[in-house]
């Protein structure tokens, strides 16, 4: 009972985050990806900004701090939000929601590769069931008032986003555990989520200026404007702050457990909020991809422990 509000403010987050593929789909569907996510980031990093000079975490990063904190924004902000916004053009959002569990597997491949981390059997195995559940996702989704290729071109991009996020991971992960050459410390994850999220808008902003001068000023509507502010303040501020205080408070393993839930609210949202078709399909996907995610993320000193 001693961590309940904490526990409390983790569940709001996972459906905040469920929310917040729906929302995508109003924006991917009413102004351009690219000013979409330059508006969404303009209210996020300004929000980002006051919260950390508010904060006992103020710092100007180093030059060659600046380098690792360039790569961050450029897959999280930059190649995510444009993965992320064109993917929600074309498929459902409960589609999506369950797609981007795949960064998980993303992260552990790479792990291998840049981390040193070993490759082991649950991993494979963990890896075959997602696919199994992609599989189902893309031949039996309720969806089918959307196009098959549309909707399968929507999960592919929502896949290649996950492995964008995948990528901002390890170099996170590299960036808060050995200090820069010019550094005597880490950076914090809020300074690198910060920093990141305002060097990631500077190279959002051309892209979303080329974008803007071929297709015309955006304007998005009411329902857009709401979801943009939904996404920027709740789906990225709010929720990171209180899912980072979940980590300190509980531990990184119990805070990930909420994460699971996220398809589940992203699926009842999309039918709620924008109509979209429920069933069995996606109870297999559901199982088969974040079954496959518990297991590929199960270490084996977790296993011996629990035999």
């Amino acid at each position: 009972m001693k961590h309940v509000l904490i526990h409390i403010k983790l569940l709001i987050v996972v459906i905040i985050w469920g929310i917040g593929w729906p929302a995508g789909r109003v924006i991917a569907q009413d102004i351009a990806p690219f000013a979409a996510s330059w508006i969404r980031y303009v209210i996020a990093a300004a929000l980002f900004l006051i919260y950390l000079r508010t904060s006992n975490q103020w710092m100007i990063p180093t030059r060659f701090e600046w380098k690792r904190i360039a790569w961050i924004g450029f897959f999280s902000t930059c190649l995510y939000q444009a993965f992320f916004m064109v993917g929600m053009k074309y498929t459902a959002a409960g589609d999506a929601s369950l797609m981007i569990t795949f960064n998980p597997f993303f992260t552990a491949l790479l792990a291998i590769f840049f981390l040193k981390e070993a490759m082991h059997w649950r991993l494979g195995v963990g890896i075959s069931l997602g696919l199994a559940g992609v599989t189902v996702l893309f031949l039996y989704s309720p969806n089918v008032d959307i196009p098959f290729f549309e909707r399968a071109l929507g999960d592919i991009l929502i896949a290649g986003a996950a492995f964008a996020w995948a990528c901002n991971t390890i170099q996170m992960k590299i960036a808060m555990t050995e200090p820069a050459v010019d550094s005597n410390r880490c950076l914090s994850p809020l300074q690198l989520t910060v920093w990141s999220s305002v060097i990631g808008l500077a190279m959002l902003t051309p892209i979303m200026a080329v974008e803007t001068w071929m297709v015309g000023i955006p304007e998005p509507s009411t329902n857009g404007w709401i979801a943009m502010v939904f996404l920027a303040v709740f789906s990225t501020v709010i929720s990171y702050v209180w899912f980072a205080d979940g980590i300190l408070t509980i531990g990184a393993g119990k805070s990930a457990l909420y994460v699971y839930l996220t398809p589940i609210f992203g699926i009842l949202s999309g039918y709620i909020l924008l109509g979209e078709k429920l069933g069995p399909s996606l109870i297999v996907a559901f199982v088969l991809i974040v079954g496959g995610v518990a297991l590929a993320q199960t270490k084996q000193d977790d296993v011996k422990q629990s035999s």
